[in-house]
């Protein structure tokens, strides 16, 4: 018998009980178009983080806390004098601005609007320059007004949107758990970056937020730039020399603060995500695992009510090698036609926005998918056609 005559058996065998066949298959289904969608929605995490970080530029230095570092109870919080000393010409040339950060969340009210801002910053006027913020309407706040703890607050496009609709925001009142604030401009667009929306932001002067909202706590953060891209590393030592110097920090001592560049944070950020695609994958992978041991049931019952079929085919002379690939082909067209069919689901659903990230397909977990949904055709496909295969005639013709 050759194989396209075991093909047609095997064909013919799947079509006798299409509702069965059909479900047989929903499980590899599942499984490869969990696999290729939880990747993709991985590696588009991966890329929507590298992207907001390398939007902060190249020469961006971020300096934050570190909870339980320095030596135990000596150690300081970050504060806005250590901000200020940072831009020093003659004892960190390579640090061009240094802008103190403070976060918190607020409810903006507006007339018989309320929103929850889920970022409130406070910070200084090079703050905007540092993260490449770009005003698309009205002006930033200024240094007088940071002096003066003015009320004044520049909003995120989508914020903007959420409070005052289709009116004019430049200028207009709101409320902020409360207090008033006056728009004084609207930043340029930049687009979601995954689950965080970086045009959901409202950045007021760092005094004004911390005498109305967020108090006089530790900074969250220092944004520093460096001169250049080149000059980073010169721009990291320097920033440590002050600060150890500032907080008392001793040689090969625990610093209670951190430093990381762009690059750093992308590195950082990046094996994060790196590992959330590796679980999503294994848990998909489960799923597929899942479909082949119901692959193997299904074609275990499929034995059992063809015994007769096996019987008959045998005492004509079919050659048990006939047998075992007719039930190998079975389960294997099976697995492959879910495989196709999960593939197909997979690409339709990752066109859609998941959780505020677009999933990147990565074209080789396509092709592992699916070579991996028709070797377990075969693999769970073996014990139930090895099990046919060696029924005697006589026994088979006698099961009732």
């Amino acid at each position: 018998m050759n194989f396209l005559e075991i093909l047609r058996f095997a064909i013919r065998g799947l079509t006798a009980n299409k509702l069965r066949s059909a479900l047989t298959t929903l499980g590899i289904t599942i499984g490869v178009a969990a696999v290729i969608l939880l990747v993709a929605v991985g590696n588009g995490a991966s890329a929507a983080i590298a992207a907001s970080i390398q939007g902060l530029g190249t020469n961006v230095v971020n300096v934050s806390p570190v909870r339980g570092g320095g030596q135990s109870a000596k150690a300081r919080p970050l504060t806005v004098q250590d901000a200020h000393a940072l831009v020093d010409p003659v004892g960190a040339p390579d640090v061009k601005a240094a802008s103190p950060v403070v976060t918190t969340t607020a409810t903006a009210t507006r007339g018989q609007t309320s929103y929850d801002i889920p970022s409130v910053v406070g910070t200084e006027p090079a703050y905007f320059t540092t993260t490449n913020k770009e005003i698309a309407d009205g002006a930033p706040f200024t240094a007088e007004d940071v002096t003066a703890a003015r009320k004044v607050v520049v909003l995120g496009a989508t914020t903007a949107q959420s409070i005052f609709g289709t009116a004019e925001p430049v200028g207009g009142n709101v409320l902020l758990n409360g207090i008033q604030f006056t728009v004084a401009g609207v930043l340029k667009a930049q687009g979601s970056t995954g689950p965080q929306n970086a045009d959901d932001v409202a950045i007021a002067p760092i005094s004004a937020v911390q005498n109305s909202l967020a108090g006089y706590g530790s900074l969250n953060q220092i944004a520093v730039q460096a001169t250049g891209a080149d000059s980073v590393s010169l721009a990291q030592a320097e920033i440590t020399a002050i600060l150890d110097a500032r907080h008392g920090i001793r040689a090969g001592g625990t610093a209670d603060y951190q430093i990381q560049n762009s690059e750093q944070l992308l590195a950082t950020r990046t094996s994060a995500t790196e590992t959330f695609t590796v679980l999503l994958a294994a848990v998909a992978a489960i799923s597929l695992l899942v479909g082949g041991i119901g692959v193997t049931n299904i074609m275990l019952v499929t034995v059992t009510e063809r015994i007769r079929e096996i019987g008959i085919r045998k005492a004509v002379g079919a050659p048990r090698s006939a047998i075992l690939g007719q039930f190998l082909a079975e389960a294997t067209m099976l697995s492959l036609f879910g495989g196709l069919l999960g593939v197909a689901i997979g690409l339709i659903g990752s066109r859609f926005t998941i959780s505020g990230i677009q999933p990147v397909v990565v074209p080789s977990s396509i092709f592992l998918a699916f070579a991996v949904s028709a070797l377990i055709g075969l693999f769970f496909g073996v014990f139930p056609a090895n099990r046919a295969a060696k029924l005697r005639p006589i026994d088979a013709l006698r099961h009732e």
